[in-house]
């Protein structure tokens, strides 16, 4: 069964009374982080149910206050996709839908970074259309790095070391990656031969996103930053800077 093409401006928009959608799932049920240049690709399932028997299903990511007005649609033109009748329930139908995203041409600025609904419609076996603008969310978010630098190496015990760094994220108003500011991050260190790191401090992200802190030296390891994210940006560790302790 062929899911049907649509858009956020559908005109058809008559309920069939009795249709639901059930069980949406957006990217596998975790966030879409896309930095300036990310391709990848997303799918939606759902399950549809309609008394009369579902004809064909779709779905599709929008952005904005409305349907209407949205100032984003994922994908721009939906590709045709699947259901399958469940064989304990020809009533019910399980949908899924694949489609690509290429962050330098649908992300063309800031705002679109946070939550994208899902826009769930369906047909029935008697022509009867239904569409939901809401059936279920993800959350978009830019993509961020965080460098760490530990100085001087070597270094003698108990002489302070100077952990520095940046936070910075995608950009897609501008192009480029800039600095995030005022937001907390983690320093954390690993001990030489074990593989567990562990909590230091926490620093505040300066202008341009620096990072700067000191601790006292106190034997061989890593250090590390670790920025856990916002709902509108992603997740982000350093990997480890070796400082030798002498």
């Amino acid at each position: 069964m062929s899911v049907l093409p649509a858009t956020a401006h559908a005109a058809d928009r008559a309920a069939a009374d009795g249709t639901t959608f059930s069980n949406v799932v957006v990217n596998g049920g975790k966030d879409i982080v896309l930095g300036l240049t990310t391709r990848k690709t997303v799918t939606i399932t759902w399950t549809a149910r309609d008394p009369e028997g579902v004809a064909a299903s779709w779905a599709y990511l929008w952005h904005g206050p409305n349907t209407d007005d949205a100032d984003g649609i994922l994908p721009l033109y939906p590709p045709g996709g699947t259901c399958v009748v469940s064989p304990a329930d020809p009533a019910t139908s399980v949908c899924k839908v694949s489609f690509a995203v290429d962050a330098r041409r649908d992300f063309d600025h800031n705002g679109l970074a946070g939550t994208w609904k899902v826009l769930a419609g369906a047909q029935d076996t008697t022509d009867d259309w239904t569409e939901i603008d809401v059936a279920g969310t993800v959350n978009v978010k830019r993509y961020a790095t965080v460098t760490v630098n530990a100085a001087p190496e070597p270094v003698k015990k108990g002489r302070t070391i100077t952990v520095t760094g940046k936070l910075t994220r995608a950009n897609w108003d501008s192009g480029n990656y800039t600095g995030y500011q005022g937001r907390p991050v983690q320093l954390q260190f690993r001990k030489k031969g074990s593989s567990v790191y562990t909590a230091l401090k926490t620093v505040t992200s300066g202008v341009g996103g620096t990072l700067k802190t000191t601790v006292k030296a106190k034997t061989d390891g890593y250090f590390r930053y670790v920025f856990t994210g916002t709902p509108t940006t992603g997740p982000a560790t350093a990997t480890g800077d070796f400082v030798d302790v002498r």
